[in-house]
């Protein structure tokens, strides 16, 4: 776990494994989009502007969506939404922005509209699969408890630590899974505050230290969900390339199997990616199950209930798609 890699030399900033891998993840999906795109004849410096668009609107997506659903971090101080050097981002939420980017991009150029979908699709799910080595860096995004050769276990004080020592209502969990003595709460701080929460590591004796390392009050092995999540990703982006070579070689005979028409790739991705990320979400332990009108599955978390959406509409794109007529390419200069 290192949510941090490096300290920026005469700031107190530091540069977090999360937003870098995210940002390695775009640049290697500029370069799959660049590669694949070549047969539409489009200028390149269109396909890079459009990519940065995409960038700049995933990571605020992944700020708003973090902000939204755990706000009560931030009510007491509205300034520190702002504050994204300080970690606070969800895959999600940037994949849902970053795509209305796209759209508007390619609208607006007036470029092939399905057939760049389709390309971008398959780029997507590699800037997924980034991020999700760095939610794995980062502690967050964490699965449930478990007794498997390939377990891993967070550190004290991590986000999966915290879930074990403490109830979560939320998740219908009434007491921790992890049971500490009491002397490893509450700690002065701050001209002589109190707090009541874990105490920081440092602030143990040597002991406890000991206990929370190797001895029995370590982390509970886990779920390494966020590798599980990054393995789906490479593969669903294996299997979307596969599906758009189909497609592109039923377009040059213009012989259009079923689902091979410009877009089918694009609405495939909606489909396995949210059949797959409902099913992750049952092997997670950090999402509360909550409740509102618009969920379809109320025993649920909101990632499930969005999964759900994301694949009704991946159904109905790709009906839609079958039965309409694609844009014309461009003739090569």
């Amino acid at each position: 776990m290192h949510p941090e890699l490096f300290r920026l030399p005469f700031t107190h900033l530091t540069v977090k494994t999360y937003g870098l891998m995210i940002v390695i993840g775009f640049l290697v999906a500029i370069y799959i989009i660049k590669r694949l795109s070549r047969p539409l004849n489009t200028d390149p410096q269109l396909v890079s502007n459009g990519a940065l668009y995409a960038l700049l609107a995933g990571l605020i997506g992944a700020r708003l969506f973090y902000v939204i659903h755990y706000f009560d971090k931030f009510k007491d101080n509205l300034l520190s939404i702002f504050a994204i050097w300080q970690g606070g981002l969800e895959v999600l939420g940037g994949f849902i922005l970053a795509l209305l980017a796209i759209l508007w991009y390619l609208k607006r150029h007036k470029l092939p509209l399905r057939h760049y979908l389709d390309i971008i699709a398959i780029a997507m799910l590699v800037v997924l699969a980034f991020g999700k080595i760095g939610c794995f860096m980062k502690g967050c995004c964490f699965g449930k408890p478990i007794d498997l050769p390939w377990a891993v276990r967070f550190p004290y004080g991590s986000d999966a630590y915290y879930s074990q020592v403490y109830s979560d209502p939320r998740r219908n969990r009434p007491e921790p899974r992890l049971k500490l003595p009491e002397d490893f709460f509450g700690y002065y701080y701050n001209e002589g505050k109190i707090y009541n929460g874990l105490k920081p590591f440092d602030d143990l004796t040597d002991q406890q230290k000991k206990d929370v390392t190797t001895g029995p009050f370590r982390c509970r092995p886990i779920h390494p969900t966020q590798l599980y999540s990054t393995a789906e990703a490479f593969l669903l982006s294996f299997i979307l390339y596969a599906f758009w070579r189909r497609s592109k070689k039923a377009e040059a005979i213009k012989q259009f199997r079923p689902f091979t028409k410009p877009g089918s790739t694009f609405a495939l991705l909606f489909i396995l990616y949210g059949i797959t990320r409902f099913l992750d979400e049952f092997l997670r332990d950090d999402n509360p199950f909550e409740y509102a009108w618009w969920m379809l599955y109320k025993g649920g978390t909101i990632s499930q209930n969005l999964a759900i959406y994301m694949s009704i509409f991946g159904i109905i794109a790709l009906l839609v798609f079958q039965k309409t007529k694609p844009e014309p390419l461009s003739p090569a200069p």
